[in-house]
């Protein structure tokens, strides 16, 4: 049976990743439509983030199914023929879900059977990786990803793929409260760099308050620095740069909650409008997205 879209208007969460589906359908504001998820964690969450911020909610793993790649393939294609059917247009096929997909030892077949799915059904739609990174410490994972985003085509025609790529902290004392993560902050973000110069990416930034305080001044200017040094790198190496940066806020519900809340969106575009002119040094400079 196809799964149902939903009407084109914002969402307040992802609630049907957590009944163990594999592909949820979802209006997204940063895609600008019909976002087709995969979820390649329908029984448990596996993240090595813990970010306060986090949509996913616990849920019972044995009240949901397990992962295959046979029903992720049924369960896509049902999704892209409906909304084909509703005449919906489908802006991406989206890999995100219950954890940090990359780490799924089904990734890389899951890969190139959504950029197969997609080549057939919806060629005109962009094939995304939602990510913390964490796959990038890991070589073979490393490598694939590059090449996947440096592919002209990939798996059977499908686009490369568009790695949205998070990089929430410009200090390590607040990448450990907005992340929550052992993973060190200094490794994860030379191999960000180290990425930055071999394919393209979109960075992704989360702004938001912990405990009723925004970023301090020193790790606003630190994270800028940051980007900046990315953008640069990869102007520098010919790596087709950085795609563009999304700057985005708190929007939906979080177990953790009221410990991360919404930032004023006045906040979010003064942050953009300093790294844009930051970012004018750099040819070509990179598009900054505010999605509050």
């Amino acid at each position: 049976m196809a799964l149902k879209i939903p009407p084109a208007g914002p969402i307040e969460n992802h609630r049907e990743r957590e009944k163990g589906v594999l592909v949820y359908p979802v209006y997204s504001r940063r895609s600008g439509g019909l976002s087709v998820g995969i979820n390649l964690f329908p029984d448990q969450k596996i993240c090595p983030f813990d970010c306060p911020y986090c949509e996913v909610f616990p849920f019972a793993a044995n009240a949901v199914g397990q992962f295959s790649l046979a029903q992720l393939e049924d369960d896509l294609r049902a999704a892209l023929a409906d909304a084909l059917e509703r005449n919906v247009p489908v802006k991406d096929i989206c890999f995100s879900g219950n954890g940090e997909p990359s780490l799924s030892a089904a990734f890389p077949e899951a890969l190139r059977l959504a950029g197969r799915v997609l080549a057939e059904m919806v060629p005109a739609a962009k094939l995304v990786l939602i990510t913390n990174g964490a796959g990038l410490l890991q070589p073979e994972l490393f490598s694939l990803l590059a090449d996947a985003a440096l592919s002209a085509k990939g798996a059977a025609g499908s686009p490369p793929l568009d790695i949205w790529l998070k990089a929430d902290a410009g200090t390590p004392g607040w990448y450990l409260k907005m992340n929550r993560s052992a993973i060190p902050f200094e490794e994860l973000a030379e191999k960000i760099k180290e990425f930055a110069a071999r394919a393209p990416a979109t960075i992704q930034t989360m702004l938001c308050a912990l405990d009723g305080e925004g970023p301090p001044p020193d790790e606003a200017a630190a994270w800028e620095r940051f980007v900046l040094e990315l953008a640069a790198i990869a102007a520098n190496n010919g790596a087709g740069g950085i795609r563009k940066i999304q700057i985005y806020g708190k929007a939906r519900p979080s177990p953790d909650d009221p410990i991360a809340q919404p930032l004023p969106v006045q906040y979010l575009e003064s942050r953009a409008e300093s790294l844009r002119r930051a970012l004018a040094a750099v040819s070509p400079a990179p598009p900054v997205e505010v999605y509050p």
